[in-house]
Protein backbone atom coordinates (compact mmCIF):
# COMPACT_ATOMS: atom_id res chain seq x y z
CA UNK A 1 0.00 0.00 0.00
CA UNK A 2 1.50 3.39 -0.69
CA UNK A 3 2.33 5.52 2.41
CA UNK A 4 4.71 8.21 3.25
CA UNK A 5 7.33 6.32 5.60
CA UNK A 6 8.92 8.59 8.01
CA UNK A 7 12.44 6.95 7.48
CA UNK A 8 12.79 7.98 3.74
CA UNK A 9 11.53 11.02 4.49
CA UNK A 10 14.60 11.37 6.99
CA UNK A 11 17.16 9.92 4.32
CA UNK A 12 16.06 12.29 1.56
CA UNK A 13 16.55 15.18 3.53
CA UNK A 14 20.13 13.41 5.11
CA UNK A 15 20.68 13.47 1.34
CA UNK A 16 19.72 16.68 0.45
CA UNK A 17 21.73 18.49 3.09
CA UNK A 18 24.89 16.54 2.74
CA UNK A 19 24.73 17.54 -1.40
CA UNK A 20 24.09 21.26 -0.18
CA UNK A 21 26.86 21.32 2.18
CA UNK A 22 29.67 19.72 -0.50
CA UNK A 23 28.63 21.18 -3.14
CA UNK A 24 28.72 25.02 -1.45
CA UNK A 25 32.53 25.72 -2.23
CA UNK A 26 32.27 24.73 -6.05
CA UNK A 27 30.56 28.21 -6.16
CA UNK A 28 33.88 30.30 -4.98
CA UNK A 29 36.83 30.27 -6.33
CA UNK A 30 40.62 28.20 -5.28
CA UNK A 31 41.50 31.58 -3.32
CA UNK A 32 38.10 32.15 -1.92
CA UNK A 33 36.95 28.80 -0.73
CA UNK A 34 39.82 28.52 2.12
CA UNK A 35 38.23 32.39 3.86
CA UNK A 36 34.74 30.10 4.25
CA UNK A 37 34.18 29.19 7.52
CA UNK A 38 35.60 26.20 9.26
CA UNK A 39 32.14 24.05 9.43
CA UNK A 40 31.77 24.54 6.12
CA UNK A 41 33.54 21.93 3.54
CA UNK A 42 36.69 23.16 1.47
CA UNK A 43 36.57 20.46 -0.89
CA UNK A 44 35.97 21.19 -4.79
CA UNK A 45 35.93 19.57 -7.82
CA UNK A 46 39.35 19.85 -9.43
CA UNK A 47 40.03 20.28 -13.06
CA UNK A 48 42.06 18.04 -15.62
CA UNK A 49 44.78 18.89 -17.69
CA UNK A 50 42.02 19.28 -20.26
CA UNK A 51 39.85 22.07 -18.49
CA UNK A 52 42.37 24.50 -16.91
CA UNK A 53 45.54 24.00 -18.80
CA UNK A 54 48.31 22.81 -16.92
CA UNK A 55 51.71 21.12 -17.67
CA UNK A 56 52.91 17.86 -19.43
CA UNK A 57 56.07 15.79 -18.86
CA UNK A 58 57.14 12.65 -20.53
CA UNK A 59 59.83 11.03 -18.14
CA UNK A 60 62.63 8.15 -19.38
CA UNK A 61 63.78 5.73 -16.73
CA UNK A 62 67.20 4.63 -17.18
CA UNK A 63 67.27 1.36 -16.22
CA UNK A 64 71.02 0.49 -17.65
CA UNK A 65 72.28 2.36 -14.87
CA UNK A 66 70.92 -0.06 -12.62
CA UNK A 67 71.86 -2.86 -14.65
CA UNK A 68 75.11 -1.84 -14.50
CA UNK A 69 74.70 -1.45 -10.65
CA UNK A 70 74.05 -5.05 -10.53
CA UNK A 71 76.91 -5.54 -12.29
CA UNK A 72 79.44 -4.24 -10.35
CA UNK A 73 77.32 -5.67 -7.17
CA UNK A 74 77.55 -9.02 -8.74
CA UNK A 75 81.83 -8.74 -8.92
CA UNK A 76 81.85 -7.70 -5.27
CA UNK A 77 79.80 -10.85 -5.03
CA UNK A 78 82.31 -13.17 -6.85
CA UNK A 79 85.34 -11.42 -5.32
CA UNK A 80 84.14 -12.20 -1.35
CA UNK A 81 82.60 -16.13 -2.40
CA UNK A 82 86.51 -16.44 -4.12
CA UNK A 83 88.24 -14.96 -1.10
CA UNK A 84 86.10 -17.07 1.37
CA UNK A 85 87.06 -19.75 -0.67
CA UNK A 86 90.67 -19.08 -1.05
CA UNK A 87 90.22 -19.37 -4.40
CA UNK A 88 92.80 -17.79 -6.82
CA UNK A 89 91.82 -15.52 -9.63
CA UNK A 90 92.57 -12.20 -11.98
CA UNK A 91 90.94 -9.84 -14.62
CA UNK A 92 87.51 -9.84 -12.75
CA UNK A 93 85.55 -7.11 -13.67
CA UNK A 94 82.27 -6.48 -14.77
CA UNK A 95 79.83 -6.13 -18.55
CA UNK A 96 76.69 -4.32 -19.37
CA UNK A 97 74.29 -7.42 -18.13
CA UNK A 98 77.11 -9.48 -16.14
CA UNK A 99 80.12 -10.06 -14.87
CA UNK A 100 83.86 -11.88 -15.38
CA UNK A 101 86.85 -13.47 -13.89
CA UNK A 102 89.23 -15.55 -14.57
CA UNK A 103 90.34 -18.70 -12.29
CA UNK A 104 94.18 -18.77 -11.96
CA UNK A 105 93.96 -22.59 -11.51
CA UNK A 106 92.03 -24.50 -13.86
CA UNK A 107 91.61 -27.48 -12.06
CA UNK A 108 89.09 -25.22 -9.27
CA UNK A 109 86.65 -23.67 -11.76
CA UNK A 110 84.21 -26.00 -10.76
CA UNK A 111 85.03 -25.47 -7.19
CA UNK A 112 84.86 -21.84 -7.62
CA UNK A 113 81.86 -22.13 -9.99
CA UNK A 114 79.49 -23.80 -7.49
CA UNK A 115 81.00 -21.23 -4.46
CA UNK A 116 79.92 -18.17 -6.82
CA UNK A 117 76.26 -20.05 -7.77
CA UNK A 118 75.76 -19.89 -3.87
CA UNK A 119 76.09 -16.03 -3.23
CA UNK A 120 74.11 -15.23 -6.51
CA UNK A 121 70.57 -14.45 -7.49
CA UNK A 122 69.08 -18.06 -9.67
CA UNK A 123 68.66 -15.92 -12.54
CA UNK A 124 72.16 -15.29 -12.83
CA UNK A 125 73.83 -17.89 -15.22
CA UNK A 126 77.32 -19.16 -15.16
CA UNK A 127 79.23 -19.99 -18.45
CA UNK A 128 82.73 -21.62 -18.27
CA UNK A 129 84.84 -21.07 -20.86
CA UNK A 130 88.46 -22.68 -20.54
CA UNK A 131 89.19 -21.15 -17.40
CA UNK A 132 86.95 -18.37 -17.31
CA UNK A 133 83.90 -17.65 -15.95
CA UNK A 134 81.36 -15.26 -17.63
CA UNK A 135 78.01 -14.28 -15.67
CA UNK A 136 75.38 -12.59 -17.41
CA UNK A 137 71.61 -12.14 -16.21
CA UNK A 138 68.87 -13.78 -17.57
CA UNK A 139 66.12 -12.20 -20.09
CA UNK A 140 63.28 -12.37 -17.50
CA UNK A 141 65.96 -11.17 -14.79
CA UNK A 142 66.41 -8.03 -16.73
CA UNK A 143 62.94 -7.69 -18.03
CA UNK A 144 61.89 -8.36 -13.75
CA UNK A 145 64.76 -5.76 -12.82
CA UNK A 146 63.63 -2.97 -15.39
CA UNK A 147 59.45 -3.63 -14.32
CA UNK A 148 60.44 -3.32 -11.52
CA UNK A 149 62.85 -0.15 -11.61
CA UNK A 150 59.82 1.89 -13.77
CA UNK A 151 56.93 0.69 -10.88
CA UNK A 152 59.72 1.89 -8.17
CA UNK A 153 60.18 5.21 -10.24
CA UNK A 154 56.80 6.12 -10.34
CA UNK A 155 55.97 5.57 -6.43
CA UNK A 156 58.95 7.97 -5.75
CA UNK A 157 57.75 10.57 -8.53
CA UNK A 158 54.26 10.22 -7.39
CA UNK A 159 55.59 10.98 -3.95
CA UNK A 160 57.55 13.40 -4.34
CA UNK A 161 54.78 15.46 -6.83
CA UNK A 162 52.26 14.99 -3.68
CA UNK A 163 54.28 16.46 -0.97
CA UNK A 164 55.24 19.52 -3.58
CA UNK A 165 51.10 20.19 -2.87
CA UNK A 166 49.95 19.44 -6.46
CA UNK A 167 46.71 18.85 -6.80
CA UNK A 168 45.09 15.80 -8.62
CA UNK A 169 48.53 15.17 -10.80
CA UNK A 170 47.76 12.28 -13.56
CA UNK A 171 51.10 9.32 -13.47
CA UNK A 172 51.09 6.89 -15.35
CA UNK A 173 53.52 4.22 -17.51
CA UNK A 174 54.08 4.69 -20.77
CA UNK A 175 55.43 1.64 -22.82
CA UNK A 176 58.69 0.25 -21.29
CA UNK A 177 60.54 2.71 -19.75
CA UNK A 178 58.20 6.13 -20.06
CA UNK A 179 56.43 7.80 -17.45
CA UNK A 180 53.97 10.52 -18.18
CA UNK A 181 53.22 12.98 -15.90
CA UNK A 182 50.48 15.93 -16.30
CA UNK A 183 50.23 18.61 -13.68
CA UNK A 184 46.55 20.38 -14.01
CA UNK A 185 47.44 23.95 -13.15
CA UNK A 186 50.64 24.01 -12.91
CA UNK A 187 52.11 26.97 -15.19
CA UNK A 188 55.47 26.84 -14.39
CA UNK A 189 56.43 23.34 -13.47
CA UNK A 190 60.59 23.83 -13.40
CA UNK A 191 60.49 23.29 -9.16
CA UNK A 192 58.84 20.31 -9.85
CA UNK A 193 60.81 19.15 -12.66
CA UNK A 194 63.51 19.42 -10.28
CA UNK A 195 62.04 17.59 -7.50
CA UNK A 196 61.31 14.81 -9.86
CA UNK A 197 64.41 14.93 -11.96
CA UNK A 198 67.14 14.09 -8.79
CA UNK A 199 67.78 10.31 -8.11
CA UNK A 200 67.80 11.94 -4.13
CA UNK A 201 70.44 8.97 -3.10
CA UNK A 202 71.55 9.69 0.30
CA UNK A 203 74.46 7.93 2.02
CA UNK A 204 76.49 8.37 4.81
CA UNK A 205 80.39 8.14 4.71
CA UNK A 206 83.52 9.05 6.97
CA UNK A 207 85.93 11.59 5.61
CA UNK A 208 89.58 10.62 4.95
CA UNK A 209 91.90 13.23 7.51
CA UNK A 210 94.01 13.37 3.64
CA UNK A 211 92.73 16.38 2.03
CA UNK A 212 92.40 16.94 -1.39
CA UNK A 213 95.71 18.99 -2.06
CA UNK A 214 98.10 16.63 -0.29
CA UNK A 215 96.56 13.86 -2.18
CA UNK A 216 97.71 15.64 -5.30
CA UNK A 217 100.70 16.10 -4.33
CA UNK A 218 101.30 12.52 -3.66
CA UNK A 219 99.95 11.73 -6.74
CA UNK A 220 96.90 9.15 -5.53
CA UNK A 221 94.22 9.54 -3.05
CA UNK A 222 94.48 7.05 -0.19
CA UNK A 223 93.21 3.53 -0.80
CA UNK A 224 89.28 2.91 -0.23
CA UNK A 225 88.48 6.34 -1.09
CA UNK A 226 87.10 8.98 -3.66
CA UNK A 227 86.97 12.53 -4.97
CA UNK A 228 83.20 14.54 -4.10
CA UNK A 229 82.66 17.83 -5.04
CA UNK A 230 80.84 20.22 -2.62
CA UNK A 231 77.12 20.47 -3.11
CA UNK A 232 77.68 24.31 -2.44
CA UNK A 233 80.00 26.03 -5.00
CA UNK A 234 80.67 28.91 -3.08
CA UNK A 235 81.74 27.37 0.18
CA UNK A 236 85.66 27.10 0.91
CA UNK A 237 86.37 23.18 0.94
CA UNK A 238 85.36 22.43 -3.03
CA UNK A 239 86.24 19.07 -2.74
CA UNK A 240 86.33 16.28 -0.14
CA UNK A 241 88.39 12.88 0.03
CA UNK A 242 85.78 10.65 1.18
CA UNK A 243 86.00 6.95 2.43
CA UNK A 244 83.98 4.52 0.04
CA UNK A 245 82.48 2.84 2.99
CA UNK A 246 78.91 3.58 3.24
CA UNK A 247 77.65 3.19 6.81
CA UNK A 248 74.30 4.34 6.17
CA UNK A 249 71.70 4.95 3.72
CA UNK A 250 69.06 7.25 3.40
CA UNK A 251 66.66 4.50 3.44
CA UNK A 252 66.67 3.99 7.01
CA UNK A 253 65.49 7.53 7.00
CA UNK A 254 61.23 7.60 9.21
CA UNK A 255 60.87 11.29 8.81
CA UNK A 256 62.61 14.91 7.33
CA UNK A 257 61.08 18.35 7.81
CA UNK A 258 63.19 22.20 7.15
CA UNK A 259 63.47 23.66 10.22
CA UNK A 260 65.22 26.72 11.79
CA UNK A 261 68.37 26.15 14.06
CA UNK A 262 67.87 27.71 17.34
CA UNK A 263 71.48 28.80 17.41
CA UNK A 264 72.14 29.67 14.13
CA UNK A 265 69.22 30.93 12.77
CA UNK A 266 69.48 29.32 9.59
CA UNK A 267 67.53 26.59 7.62
CA UNK A 268 68.64 23.15 8.25
CA UNK A 269 66.98 19.99 7.32
CA UNK A 270 66.12 18.00 10.56
CA UNK A 271 65.86 14.10 9.97
CA UNK A 272 65.10 10.86 12.04
CA UNK A 273 65.73 7.80 11.83
CA UNK A 274 63.80 4.26 11.79
CA UNK A 275 64.81 1.89 14.79
CA UNK A 276 67.41 0.12 13.10
CA UNK A 277 69.08 3.18 11.50
CA UNK A 278 68.96 4.51 15.12
CA UNK A 279 70.85 1.88 16.48
CA UNK A 280 73.52 1.84 13.56
CA UNK A 281 73.88 5.81 13.39
CA UNK A 282 74.22 5.53 16.92
CA UNK A 283 76.89 2.92 16.50
CA UNK A 284 78.89 4.92 13.94
CA UNK A 285 78.99 7.99 16.38
CA UNK A 286 80.28 6.23 19.37
CA UNK A 287 83.27 4.67 17.08
CA UNK A 288 83.72 8.10 15.20
CA UNK A 289 83.66 10.78 17.89
CA UNK A 290 85.54 14.13 16.89
CA UNK A 291 86.45 12.46 13.10
CA UNK A 292 83.96 14.45 10.28
CA UNK A 293 81.08 12.45 9.46
CA UNK A 294 80.13 12.72 4.91
CA UNK A 295 76.57 13.72 3.86
CA UNK A 296 76.26 13.05 -0.07
CA UNK A 297 73.63 13.34 -2.19
CA UNK A 298 73.66 12.19 -5.54
CA UNK A 299 77.74 11.70 -4.62
CA UNK A 300 77.98 15.42 -3.37
CA UNK A 301 78.23 16.04 -0.12
CA UNK A 302 75.79 18.39 1.11
CA UNK A 303 77.27 18.76 4.48
CA UNK A 304 80.67 17.87 6.81
CA UNK A 305 80.22 17.63 10.30
CA UNK A 306 82.43 16.71 12.95
CA UNK A 307 81.12 13.87 15.51
CA UNK A 308 81.44 16.05 18.65
CA UNK A 309 79.42 13.34 21.21
CA UNK A 310 77.55 10.07 20.36
CA UNK A 311 74.02 10.43 18.83
CA UNK A 312 72.06 8.11 20.42
CA UNK A 313 68.51 9.33 19.50
CA UNK A 314 68.33 8.59 16.00
CA UNK A 315 67.83 12.44 15.03
CA UNK A 316 70.16 14.64 13.69
CA UNK A 317 70.43 17.79 11.32
CA UNK A 318 71.52 18.43 7.69
CA UNK A 319 73.37 22.00 7.74
CA UNK A 320 74.27 23.77 3.93
CA UNK A 321 73.56 27.46 2.66
CA UNK A 322 69.69 26.52 2.48
CA UNK A 323 66.71 29.30 1.47
CA UNK A 324 63.47 28.33 2.96
CA UNK A 325 62.71 26.93 -0.41
CA UNK A 326 65.41 24.64 -1.24
CA UNK A 327 65.47 23.31 2.58
CA UNK A 328 61.95 21.93 2.03
CA UNK A 329 62.87 20.55 -1.11
CA UNK A 330 65.93 18.80 0.16
CA UNK A 331 63.30 17.44 3.25
CA UNK A 332 60.32 16.60 0.24
CA UNK A 333 63.06 14.52 -2.06
CA UNK A 334 64.29 12.13 2.02
CA UNK A 335 60.88 11.71 2.89
CA UNK A 336 60.15 10.45 -0.74
CA UNK A 337 63.15 8.23 -0.87
CA UNK A 338 65.19 8.20 -3.53
CA UNK A 339 64.99 7.50 -7.59
CA UNK A 340 66.07 3.89 -7.85
CA UNK A 341 67.62 4.80 -11.45
CA UNK A 342 68.23 8.44 -13.17
CA UNK A 343 65.32 9.74 -15.03
CA UNK A 344 65.44 11.85 -18.05
CA UNK A 345 62.79 14.64 -18.95
CA UNK A 346 62.28 13.81 -23.07
CA UNK A 347 59.14 15.89 -23.60
CA UNK A 348 57.28 19.03 -21.83
CA UNK A 349 54.06 20.82 -23.01
CA UNK A 350 52.06 23.31 -21.50
CA UNK A 351 48.74 23.39 -22.14
CA UNK A 352 47.45 26.54 -22.49
CA UNK A 353 43.65 28.06 -20.27
CA UNK A 354 42.39 29.25 -23.94
CA UNK A 355 42.30 25.29 -24.67
CA UNK A 356 40.68 24.67 -20.96
CA UNK A 357 37.67 27.36 -21.54
CA UNK A 358 36.97 26.00 -25.00
CA UNK A 359 36.72 22.80 -23.57
CA UNK A 360 34.57 23.87 -20.56
CA UNK A 361 32.32 25.47 -23.24
CA UNK A 362 31.88 23.03 -25.02
CA UNK A 363 30.74 20.91 -22.22
CA UNK A 364 28.07 23.34 -20.62
CA UNK A 365 26.85 23.70 -23.72
CA UNK A 366 26.39 20.04 -24.91
CA UNK A 367 25.29 19.62 -21.06
CA UNK A 368 22.58 22.55 -20.89
CA UNK A 369 21.05 21.56 -24.50
CA UNK A 370 20.83 18.17 -23.63
CA UNK A 371 19.49 19.23 -19.85
CA UNK A 372 16.97 21.41 -22.07
CA UNK A 373 15.51 18.81 -24.03
CA UNK A 374 14.85 16.46 -22.09
CA UNK A 375 13.01 18.38 -19.40
CA UNK A 376 11.04 19.63 -22.13
CA UNK A 377 10.36 16.12 -23.64
CA UNK A 378 9.52 14.80 -20.37
CA UNK A 379 6.64 17.83 -19.88
CA UNK A 380 5.22 16.95 -22.72
CA UNK A 381 5.04 13.52 -22.96
CA UNK A 382 4.39 12.96 -19.21
CA UNK A 383 2.71 16.37 -17.88
CA UNK A 384 2.31 16.84 -13.52
CA UNK A 385 4.89 13.56 -13.96
CA UNK A 386 7.42 14.64 -15.97
CA UNK A 387 8.06 17.92 -13.82
CA UNK A 388 8.62 15.58 -10.72
CA UNK A 389 11.19 13.51 -12.86
CA UNK A 390 12.44 16.95 -14.11
CA UNK A 391 13.04 18.36 -10.71
CA UNK A 392 14.73 15.04 -10.26
CA UNK A 393 17.18 15.40 -12.62
CA UNK A 394 18.39 18.71 -11.56
CA UNK A 395 18.71 17.21 -8.05
CA UNK A 396 20.53 14.42 -9.69
CA UNK A 397 23.25 16.77 -11.12
CA UNK A 398 23.80 18.43 -7.81
CA UNK A 399 24.33 15.08 -6.07
CA UNK A 400 26.80 14.47 -8.70
CA UNK A 401 28.45 17.40 -8.47
CA UNK A 402 28.41 16.84 -4.46
CA UNK A 403 29.56 13.30 -4.56
CA UNK A 404 32.57 14.22 -6.89
CA UNK A 405 33.40 17.03 -4.67
CA UNK A 406 33.32 15.43 -1.75
CA UNK A 407 36.24 12.84 -2.82
CA UNK A 408 37.92 15.72 -4.47
CA UNK A 409 37.90 13.74 -7.80
CA UNK A 410 39.56 15.43 -11.07
CA UNK A 411 36.78 16.52 -13.68
CA UNK A 412 38.03 16.00 -17.49
CA UNK A 413 36.30 16.78 -20.83
CA UNK A 414 35.62 12.57 -20.37
CA UNK A 415 34.01 13.27 -17.55
CA UNK A 416 31.72 16.17 -18.30
CA UNK A 417 30.71 13.29 -21.32
CA UNK A 418 29.94 11.40 -18.48
CA UNK A 419 27.66 13.69 -16.81
CA UNK A 420 26.19 14.63 -20.24
CA UNK A 421 25.08 10.63 -20.44
CA UNK A 422 24.06 11.23 -16.71
CA UNK A 423 21.33 13.31 -17.76
CA UNK A 424 20.26 10.82 -20.39
CA UNK A 425 20.37 7.65 -18.23
CA UNK A 426 18.46 9.95 -15.36
CA UNK A 427 15.30 9.36 -16.91
CA UNK A 428 15.30 6.23 -17.82
CA UNK A 429 14.02 4.65 -14.56
CA UNK A 430 11.16 7.26 -14.31
CA UNK A 431 9.85 6.58 -17.87
CA UNK A 432 9.49 2.85 -17.11
CA UNK A 433 7.61 3.37 -13.71
CA UNK A 434 5.34 5.92 -15.51
CA UNK A 435 4.72 4.08 -18.24
CA UNK A 436 3.81 0.81 -16.28
CA UNK A 437 1.55 3.23 -14.30
CA UNK A 438 -0.06 4.11 -17.13
CA UNK A 439 -0.63 0.09 -17.78
CA UNK A 440 -1.96 -0.24 -14.78
CA UNK A 441 -4.54 2.60 -14.84
CA UNK A 442 -6.10 0.97 -18.19
CA UNK A 443 -6.44 -2.67 -16.13
CA UNK A 444 -8.55 -0.33 -14.56
CA UNK A 445 -7.20 -0.25 -10.86
CA UNK A 446 -7.13 2.62 -8.77
CA UNK A 447 -4.90 6.03 -8.80
CA UNK A 448 -2.68 4.68 -5.63
CA UNK A 449 -2.65 0.78 -6.70
CA UNK A 450 -1.04 2.31 -9.80
CA UNK A 451 1.13 4.08 -8.31
CA UNK A 452 1.80 1.52 -5.65
CA UNK A 453 2.31 -1.62 -8.73
CA UNK A 454 4.40 1.17 -10.86
CA UNK A 455 7.06 1.47 -8.79
CA UNK A 456 7.16 -2.02 -7.37
CA UNK A 457 7.20 -4.12 -10.72
CA UNK A 458 9.47 -1.55 -12.38
CA UNK A 459 12.09 -1.36 -9.63
CA UNK A 460 13.42 -5.24 -10.78
CA UNK A 461 14.21 -4.34 -14.28
CA UNK A 462 16.14 -0.60 -12.85
CA UNK A 463 18.13 -2.78 -10.55
CA UNK A 464 19.08 -4.62 -13.34
CA UNK A 465 19.93 -2.09 -15.73
CA UNK A 466 21.46 0.27 -13.71
CA UNK A 467 23.69 -2.55 -11.92
CA UNK A 468 24.98 -4.05 -15.32
CA UNK A 469 26.21 -1.19 -16.47
CA UNK A 470 28.07 -0.17 -13.19
CA UNK A 471 29.81 -3.42 -13.45
CA UNK A 472 30.58 -2.32 -17.01
CA UNK A 473 32.18 1.55 -15.52
CA UNK A 474 34.35 -0.08 -12.89
CA UNK A 475 35.62 -1.98 -15.41
CA UNK A 476 36.31 0.90 -17.67
CA UNK A 477 37.86 2.35 -14.19
CA UNK A 478 39.66 -0.55 -13.08
CA UNK A 479 41.39 -1.02 -16.52
CA UNK A 480 40.98 2.19 -18.47
CA UNK A 481 43.60 4.88 -18.83
CA UNK A 482 42.74 9.05 -17.14
CA UNK A 483 40.75 9.84 -19.55
CA UNK A 484 38.36 6.61 -19.63
CA UNK A 485 38.53 6.45 -15.45
CA UNK A 486 37.39 10.05 -15.67
CA UNK A 487 34.35 9.01 -17.28
CA UNK A 488 34.22 5.82 -15.51
CA UNK A 489 33.88 7.87 -12.49
CA UNK A 490 30.82 10.10 -13.55
CA UNK A 491 29.02 7.54 -15.03
CA UNK A 492 29.06 5.27 -11.80
CA UNK A 493 28.15 7.89 -9.50
CA UNK A 494 25.82 9.28 -12.19
CA UNK A 495 23.83 5.37 -11.99
CA UNK A 496 23.82 5.42 -7.92
CA UNK A 497 22.58 9.56 -7.90
CA UNK A 498 19.88 8.27 -10.88
CA UNK A 499 18.67 5.23 -8.76
CA UNK A 500 18.55 7.25 -6.06
CA UNK A 501 16.23 10.36 -7.11
CA UNK A 502 13.96 7.70 -9.77
CA UNK A 503 13.09 5.19 -7.31
CA UNK A 504 13.67 7.36 -3.59
CA UNK A 505 13.03 10.59 -4.36
CA UNK A 506 10.54 10.78 -7.33
CA UNK A 507 8.40 8.35 -5.52
CA UNK A 508 8.26 10.18 -2.27
CA UNK A 509 7.21 13.61 -4.15
CA UNK A 510 4.55 11.41 -6.06
CA UNK A 511 3.14 10.04 -2.56
CA UNK A 512 2.91 13.24 -1.22
CA UNK A 513 1.41 14.81 -4.03
CA UNK A 514 -1.00 12.03 -4.06
CA UNK A 515 -2.15 11.47 -0.30
CA UNK A 516 -2.44 15.39 0.35
CA UNK A 517 -4.19 16.37 -3.09
CA UNK A 518 -5.65 13.53 -3.65
CA UNK A 519 -6.46 14.10 -7.87
CA UNK A 520 -9.01 12.40 -8.76
CA UNK A 521 -7.59 11.59 -12.45
CA UNK A 522 -4.01 11.21 -13.33
CA UNK A 523 -2.65 13.12 -16.26
CA UNK A 524 0.04 10.83 -17.04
Amino acid sequence: MLKINKWNVFFVLAVCVTAIYYIIPNIYGKSEVTALPKFLSQKQVNLGLDLQGGSHLLLEVDTKSVLKEKSEDLVDDIRKSLRKSKIKYSNLGSKITGAVVTITDPEKITTAKNSIKENIEKDILIEESKNKLNLFFSDQYIIDTRANTVEQSIEVVRKRVDESGTKEPSIQRQGEERIVVQLPGIKNPERVKALIGRTAKLNFHMLDPTTVELAEQRGKLPPGTFKALNSDPTAYEKQFVVKKRVLLTGERLKNAAATVDAQTGRYVVAFEFDKKGAKKFAKVTTENTYQRLAILLDNKVISAPQIREPITGGQGNISGNFSPETANDLAVLLRAGSLPAPIKVLEERTVGPSLGIDSIEAGKKALVIGFILVIVFMIIRYKAFGIVADFAIIFNIILLISMLSAIEATLTMPGIAGIVLTVGMAVDANVLVFERIKEEIRSGRSILNSIDLGYKFAIKTILDANFTTLIAALLLYNYGSGPIKGFAVTLSIGILTSMFTALILTKLIVTFWVLKLKPKRLYI
